[in-house]
């Protein structure tokens, strides 16, 4: 079927011509080429498509049943032609994005509104899920890559780490006093905590930074919202754990204040994870190179 693929396209451009001699004009080939062109397929065929007249060819009855078929599938294969194009300038396509509620409205928005406008034909479905679920999504086949908190280390994912972030401690107006002077890790715990739920990749790395110190965390209010964590800090229900970075704007307005520790929390970073042994889609790649260059 390959072989007679440009068959095919000749014996389609001799019929709408009706003409050996025009067609090859438009196939850029010469007349004696395109006629033992047809008399090939003929010959495979084994069937007659054309009369030779003088004043040039017609399709005999099987010709044009051939032609009905030729002209629907050609115009098939320009469809898909059309498609794969558009897939390689990223004018249409999907990409799939796990990323968690707090990185996708205070780091990876911006990235997003710039990727869309300049490729709007390509549909972002954006997956909320915390930083296991996004693995898990990715690793699935079910998203094409995560932007999630790091550290995670698994052997089948690429992780590249593209901003650093500083966990630390804020309070509101009721606590402010205790923000005067820094804090040790033992007088911090017996404060009045309020954290993300367990399974936040954010949780558990203060977490573990407090246990291997020898401090085990007992929060009053563990939430599934960053941006509660925030509230409920604000009207002093507690002291909170939160990204600097992303609180930046509650601590220049005075609604929270930071905590300063005698030993501060280590930074660390947001990344991005794909699976290593998969390539890239054009889109894929083309947003990881937005954010950070690969």
């Amino acid at each position: 079927m390959i072989g007679k693929l440009d068959l095919y396209r000749i014996f389609h451009v001799v019929s709408r011509n009706k003409s050996f001699s025009k067609a090859a004009i438009d196939l850029y080939m010469t007349q004696p080429a395109v006629s033992q062109a047809i008399s090939r397929l003929e010959k495979e065929l084994d069937i007659q498509l054309f009369n030779r007249t003088s004043k040039g060819v017609e399709l005999t009855d099987e010709g044009n049943l051939l032609q009905d078929h030729v002209t629907s599938a050609l115009g098939m294969i320009q469809v898909a032609e059309d498609k794969l194009s558009d897939f390689k300038t990223l004018q249409t396509g999907q990409l799939r994005i796990g990323v968690g509620d707090t990185i996708s409205r205070y780091f990876l928005l911006p990235y997003l509104e710039e990727f869309h406008k300049r490729f709007p034909g390509i549909t972002l479905n954006i997956l909320n899920r915390t930083t296991s679920e996004i693995i898990n999504l990715i690793k699935s086949g079910k998203a094409d890559v995560g932007v999630c908190n790091l550290p995670v280390e698994d052997d089948q994912l690429q992780v590249i780490p593209c901003k650093e972030i500083q966990d630390t401690f804020v309070c509101g107006e009721k606590y402010k006093d205790i923000t005067e002077k820094p804090m040790s890790l033992e007088d911090l715990i017996k404060l009045p905590l309020i954290f993300l739920e367990r399974k936040s990749n954010s949780r558990m790395f203060v977490e573990n930074f407090l246990k291997k110190r020898g401090y085990q965390v007992a929060p009053v209010f563990e939430l599934g919202s960053y941006d509660l964590v925030l509230e409920f800090t604000k009207i002093n229900l507690g002291v909170s754990c939160v990204i600097k970075e992303f609180a930046k704007d509650n601590l220049d307005r005075g609604d929270l204040y930071e905590i300063k520790l005698k030993e501060e929390i280590p930074r660390r970073s947001i990344g991005i994870c794909y699976l290593k042994n998969v390539p890239l889609s054009r889109a894929t790649r083309t947003f990881v190179e937005s954010i950070h260059g690969i």
